[in-house]
């Protein structure tokens, strides 16, 4: 069986060397739909689409985000027609924040509710046992004092004839 450290680099190496040959093939095929409709360019997920201009440019990995000289972020098209660039991300990002904020809400609540509600199970099953344990006491006490009045009505309080065989 492989160490995953040594499998993890080498799928990143393979799939890094393989995204590099993607690009360099999907340069053209951008280029090649300037002219043409925004659905036609954006049939390739690597392309962007520029209203202005009606060019289909291949997507700026390196930059993250395409600069402003290439094509504004409210004319950027990415991944749908009818929606800019702009709008996407905003909408991305307030999507990712709410998810890592209820993400960690309900880390911090459940890990909060479950030490505090196994402290006060634990704090109500001692309580239990001890009141148990003073109601068993207190019924010892009375048989014993109960067993003694027996003995002294019957005459038999003095020393047991059977507890030297204890």
């Amino acid at each position: 069986m492989m160490d995953f450290r040594v499998l993890f680099p080498a799928l990143l190496l393979v799939f890094g060397l393989g995204a590099v040959f993607a690009q360099t093939t999907t340069v053209q095929e951008c280029e090649s739909k300037n002219g043409t409709s925004c659905e036609e360019c954006l049939r390739n997920v690597t392309c962007l689409w520029c209203i202005p201009t009606k060019s289909c440019i291949t997507y700026p990995v390196q930059t993250i985000l395409p600069p402003h000289a290439l094509c504004p972020l409210n004319d950027a098209r990415w991944g749908l027609c009818w929606m800019n660039f702009q709008i996407l991300i905003i909408t991305l990002a307030v999507i990712g924040g709410v998810i890592i904020i209820a993400l960690l809400v309900c880390m911090f609540c459940c890990c909060k509710c479950e030490n505090f509600g196994s402290k006060r199970f634990e704090a109500r099953m001692q309580r239990q046992a001890n009141k148990t344990k003073t109601k068993q006491e207190e019924r010892r006490a009375e048989m014993k004092q109960r067993h003694q009045e027996i003995r002294q009505k019957y005459g038999l309080s003095g020393q047991n004839p059977y507890s030297r065989f204890a």
